[in-house]
């Protein structure tokens, strides 16, 4: 081990002051001795180590393959135009037919399919191979990520606020409702980049036109895990962040917009809405661009 305790913060800080007084002396053309390859790697791990020393919240729901999707669905994925999907979307066990709206075009190996409201891939269970077996595996892997959320078990909070999360701040950690949630007003995600949330609730998960959940600065969608028993609904406008794991639908309205995935069960509808997938190791790969 490089680092430990008080000591490796204090080494981070400091090999961080370096690496950025170097990478300033290089953009604005001044000479400056360039970092070894060696410290660059020194640097980037101790970045991720301490992150992972740091972190609050519970362990993190692993996706597997349905990771590599902005949206996945077992009975279908409809869009009223113009929706703005960037990630991949695919259906299983239903067909292709069940993708409306997104004026598919088929690629040349017939696997996958393409859409202009979509920045990435389409696939079904009634494309070419591998796509079908490779949709069993990922839709098997979004049900063992579903019902680990579900069992987490020693909530850090239950029942907290009624389910009315309007208005609140909420910190790292696990989150039980026995009800459905409600969020009527912006509410807001607060912690650190490696700090992670899990809300588990038994029935829906209903968001109000026009409100915003908020994440701190730095924060990340991918930490965050909205496992809903129900169905989702996100009214006109409004903005919701992390991971949706849904047992049925998840229905996004006229202008609303999401910053993480879907991952339902049931149908998915989308009425012009936005959905980003978010980036997961960016502030590494940031980190790493800068010392190279």
């Amino acid at each position: 081990m490089l680092f430990s305790g008080d000591a490796f913060e204090s080494d981070l800080i400091h090999a961080w002051f370096c690496s950025s007084y170097f990478y300033s002396s290089r953009r604005h053309g001044c000479p400056s001795e360039r970092l070894s390859i060696m410290t660059k790697f020194v640097l980037i791990a101790a970045l991720g180590a301490i992150a992972s020393v740091s972190a609050a919240g519970p362990a993190a729901v692993e996706l597997g393959k349905a990771g590599n999707y902005a949206i996945l669905s077992k009975s279908g994925i409809s869009t009223v135009p113009t929706s703005d999907i960037t990630g991949n979307i695919g259906v299983s066990p239903i067909a292709s037919t069940a993708i409306t709206g997104f004026s598919l075009k088929m690629d040349s190996t017939n696997a996958s399919a393409t859409s202009t409201q979509v920045k990435g891939s389409v696939y079904a269970a009634d494309y070419a191979p591998p796509t079908p077996s490779d949709l069993t595996v990922t839709i098997g892997d979004m049900e063992i990520a579903y019902t680990d959320a579900a069992g987490r078990p020693t909530p850090d909070f239950l029942n907290l606020y009624s389910g009315d999360l309007g208005g609140k701040t909420l910190a790292p950690g696990l989150y039980k409702f026995g009800s459905s949630v409600i969020i009527p007003t912006d509410c807001t995600i607060s912690g650190l980049p490696s700090d992670t949330w899990i809300f588990q609730m038994s029935g829906d998960l209903v968001m109000a036109a026009n409100m915003r959940v908020k994440l701190d600065v730095g924060v990340k969608a991918s930490n965050i895990v909205w496992q809903v028993a129900g169905y989702v609904e996100v009214e006109a406008g409004a903005h919701m962040e992390g991971i949706l794991l849904v047992k049925t639908a998840a229905h996004f309205r006229t202008g609303s917009s999401l910053n993480g995935r879907i991952l339902a069960q049931t149908a998915v509808t989308l009425q012009s809405s936005t959905v980003t997938q978010p980036c997961l190791g960016r502030c590494l790969a940031q980190t790493a661009d800068i010392l190279v």
